[in-house]
């Protein structure tokens, strides 16, 4: 359902100035159409002060609610880590302004609900950072899933290794790594996109069920992932995550029954349709600022002219099937 709230000219608060919003998203907001960044937000006045020094942004603060109710913010951004998507969610909708938050969209599928339930009661919509899904190189790929090169859909299998980091191996502290913040280890922070990602492409799945474990004892959460699911319409899958392997591996196949296609949900590789007669690869840079194409149909669909294809209700799914696989729910 589109969202339009008859203004001509959106402009953003951002609450939250740190690496994502360099030139992910940050420049992202400024440079779409019908977009502006009007005013940051930092708890360190002095680090938001440079942001918007940096980028040109009128307006900083070093209080949350200062933002929010700022009169010339007319929609907020939440670029902060997910602890505090809830709580800040909750206080926009309550200021009645849209809500853009980042992903994943909370730390637990309870947390998405009350998200939810307070942008419905405020009548404000709400939109999740799941940025791929407004890729070129995505939608191509979705494209040619829909007109049928390689068939009727049979199965998809994701796999996702990583090194660890120097940090992880030294102990080194990071709230990517401590569920109170994350929800979970890394694997709510990447595996959240790329499961969102294949039921862009594939639909919603319905049934999931889980292993987890921390086998190399780095950290305290889990660091490899087994799972089995089931989409919607029939279409099962698979996935394993290791985030202590000896070698990097990004690779997500939906197998068809007259082909396959072979990507990487992270960097800049080419995706590859394999069918009986031909293999081709497709090699679709990104843009320079990675979520632009999304903040763009956000704009669009709160001046009426477009649809986000990032929802609450989509990206609360994802944090659904998080949940069934870590056997929360």
């Amino acid at each position: 359902m589109k969202s339009s709230i008859n203004i001509k000219i959106i402009r953003w608060g951002m609450i939250g100035c740190g690496d994502v919003t360099e030139r992910k998203s940050g420049p992202g907001l400024q440079k779409a159409e019908n977009s502006e960044l009007v005013a940051v937000m930092r708890r360190n006045g002095k680090l938001a002060r440079d942001y918007a020094r940096r980028h040109n942004v009128p307006k900083w603060y070093d209080n949350a609610d200062q933002l929010i109710n700022d009169p010339d913010v007319n929609a907020v951004y939440i670029a902060t880590p997910p602890s505090s998507h809830m709580e800040y969610t909750i206080k926009v909708a309550q200021a009645g302004k849209p809500v853009y938050v980042e992903k994943p969209m909370a730390r637990s599928f309870i947390e998405c609900q009350q998200m939810i339930d307070a942008c419905e009661k405020a009548a404000v919509p709400l939109f999740v950072a799941y940025y791929r899904r407004a890729l070129p190189r995505f939608l191509k790929l979705k494209a040619i899933i829909e007109r049928g090169d390689i068939g009727d859909i049979r199965a998809v299998n994701v796999r996702f290794y990583q090194k660890p980091s120097k940090a992880d191996q030294s102990g080194e502290y990071h709230w990517r790594i401590d569920p109170e913040i994350a929800g979970c280890g890394y694997f709510c922070d990447l595996g959240s996109h790329m499961i969102d990602l294949i039921q862009f492409f594939l639909g919603p799945i319905t049934e999931a069920n889980g292993f987890a474990g921390n086998q190399a004892g780095l950290y305290d959460v889990e660091d490899v992932i087994s799972t089995n699911f089931k989409f919607e319409n029939g279409i099962l899958g698979s996935g394993t995550w290791c985030f202590t392997a000896n070698e990097n591996l990004d690779q997500t196949e939906i197998v068809g029954s007259k082909g396959k296609i072979s990507y990487a949900t992270f960097g800049d590789l080419s995706f590859i349709v394999h069918t009986k007669h031909r293999r081709k690869e497709y090699k679709i840079h990104h843009p320079d600022h990675i979520q632009q194409p999304l903040i763009q149909t956000i704009v669009d669909e709160l001046t009426g002219k477009g649809e986000c294809p990032s929802t609450g209700k989509s990206a609360a799914h994802t944090n659904w099937v998080i949940d069934m696989i870590l056997g929360r729910i």
